[in-house]
Parts: structure tokens; C-alpha cells; sequence
């Protein structure tokens, strides 16, 4: 009887350290994904900020700084000649205007198109021309811009849309794709019974969309209209190729139309590149919540 009892705290007590040794080597696997993960979030920062730290650098610096500086360095004295320059240079405010032009009218065809289709595709899904009409659209995701661009210029140019409209519309028909599958996915979660007392009512499906729909989908619509945004003040290809007078070219195209007149005057350039990309980084900041929130809700749902 003493035997055991001497044992048996013995056993109690190499099992408690056991079952420490364990609890801490699943600590141990747990702060290793962390800290890998922690190391890739910082390699992605700095792949970022790098460079855009480099382009507000460079921006304020006078031409003898950023040709004989370094690029890492800061300016002394901070100096606006080279957004100056940018701006007469490339005729800023003509170009602004008609990528604001171009970028409006994508967000707003891309979220009404698509809000529409998708309404239609979801509400009739148990119908095959709807269900085909979706697997269709959705294939056009697989054909870029570029394995289409012969016959797109062709044809704007025969139609008489070889102009920033033309640029608009065709935004808008590349970005049908992804904006139909996000509001499709949305729509789909959404009961169908208020629909089903407004019709009771005597509402017509215009005026169920409309007043009812509509309005829900609202944080999906943020995030379409701003992954259009994006994709419009951002492009260079399609513009370049579609609008036939220079003169009515958006920012980016304008940028490398007049890239051989920066000549040596990197703060011109970046400065000019700066003006570029500070309205979509600030769009970008104000509007990100909406965008993880959105794509979470088009996904999970």
C-alpha cells in the first residue's frame, strides 16, 4: 500500500510535465505560421512602399537632386517645379477630364448592367437559357483584352467609337464578367419572400428591382464600382489602342505619349506619375473596407 502511494504521485507528476512538453510544442507549430506569415506581410509592404516611397521622392526634388541624388534620399529643398512642368507638359487637367469621363461612365454601366443580368440570372436560374447565359459569361473571363484587340479596334473604328465612348463601353464589357458573378453569388443569398409580398402589392418587377433590390445590393455595388474604377483609371492598352486622336487620350496613354520630352527630368516624370496615381490611391484608401467586405460576402454566400 505505501508503494503505491509513492508512485502513484510520481506518475501524476511526469504526466502533468507531459502534457506541458506537448501544450508547448503546439505553441511551438502555431507561432511558426504566424511568423512566416508576419515575414510575407512585410516582403509584400515593402514591395509596395518601395517603390511608391521612391516616386514621392523623386516627385519633390529638383532636377539636379534627382539626376545626381539618390533615389532613396529625401528632397532638400522639397520643390514643386517638376509637377509644375507635369502639369503644362501633358495638358493635365484635358487629360484628367476625360479619364474622369471614361472612369465614371464604366462604374456606372458596369454596376447597372451587371446588377441587371444578375437579377435576371438568379431569379431565373432553374431556367437554361439563364443558367447557359451565366457559364457563357463567364467564360468571356478567359479572353483578355489583348487576344481580342485586333477585332475590337476594327470594329470602333467602323462604328465611329474610335473616342474615349468607345474606350467607356468597351470597359464596360470586359468588366461584365467579374461584376455579374459577384452580384449573381450576392443576389442568390437574398430571400426571395420580400419580392414575393411587393408582387402581392401589385408591384411590377421593374419596381421590385428597383425599390427593393436595388437598394440591398448596395455594399456588392461599392465593390464592383470600385474594382471599375480601378481597372478604367488604370489602363493604358485599350486607350492606347482604340482612341485614334491623341488629343483625347487618358492620363496613362498622355504619360507615355510625352515620355520622351521628360528626357533626363526624372522629378518631371515621377511627378507626372504621381498626379496619375493619386486619385486612385485615395479612391483605393477611402473605399478598401468595402472591397474585403464585399468580395467576403460575394464569396461566402
Amino acid at each position: 500500500m505505501t508503494s503505491q502511494l509513492l508512485i502513484a504521485p510520481t506518475d501524476t507528476v511526469w504526466r502533468s510535465t507531459e502534457s506541458d512538453q506537448v501544450r508547448q510544442r503546439r505553441r511551438n507549430r502555431r507561432k511558426r505560421p504566424r511568423l512566416t506569415l508576419t515575414l510575407v506581410l512585410v516582403l509584400c509592404s515593402l514591395a509596395v512602399l518601395a517603390p511608391l516611397y521612391v516616386t514621392v521622392s523623386m516627385a519633390f526634388k529638383t532636377t539636379a537632386q534627382a539626376v545626381n541624388g539618390n533615389a532613396f534620399s529625401l528632397p532638400s529643398p522639397f520643390s514643386v517645379d517638376g509637377f509644375l512642368a507635369a502639369w503644362s507638359l501633358t495638358d493635365f487637367p484635358r487629360g484628367f477630364a476625360i479619364s474622369v469621363f471614361v472612369t465614371t461612365t464604366t462604374v456606372l454601366g458596369t454596376i447597372l448592367l451587371s446588377a441587371l443580368a444578375s437579377y435576371a440570372i438568379s431569379r431565373n436560374w432553374h431556367r437554361r437559357f439563364f443558367r447557359w447565359s451565366f457559364y457563357y459569361l463567364l467564360a468571356a473571363m478567359f479572353l483578355p483584352f489583348p487576344v481580342l484587340a485586333l477585332s475590337q479596334v476594327t470594329l470602333t473604328g467602323l462604328v465611329g467609337l474610335d473616342n474615349p465612348i468607345g474606350v467607356a463601353i468597351l470597359h464596360v464589357m470586359f468588366q461584365l464578367s467579374f461584376s455579374i458573378l459577384l452580384f449573381t453569388a450576392f443576389l442568390r443569398s437574398l430571400p426571395e419572400e420580400l419580392e414575393e409580398s411587393a408582387r402581392l402589392d401589385g408591384a411590377t418587377t421593374g419596381q421590385v428591382f428597383w425599390k427593393i433590390v436595388f437598394p440591398l445590393l448596395a455594399p456588392m455595388s461599392a465593390t464592383v464600382g470600385i474594382f471599375a474604377f480601378l481597372v478604367s483609371w488604370n489602363d493604358f492598352m485599350m486607350p492606347s489602342l482604340i482612341t485614334s486622336d491623341p488629343s483625347l487620350q487618358t492620363l496613362p496613354v498622355l504619360q507615355s505619349i510625352f515620355q520622351t520630352q521628360f528626357s533626363n527630368n526624372y522629378n518631371v516624370a515621377f511627378a507626372s506619375y504621381l498626379l496619375a496615381l493619386a486619385p486612385a490611391i485615395i479612391v483605393y484608401l477611402f473605399t478598401q473596407r468595402w472591397v474585403m467586405s464585399g468580395v467576403t460576402q460575394g464569396a461566402i454566400k
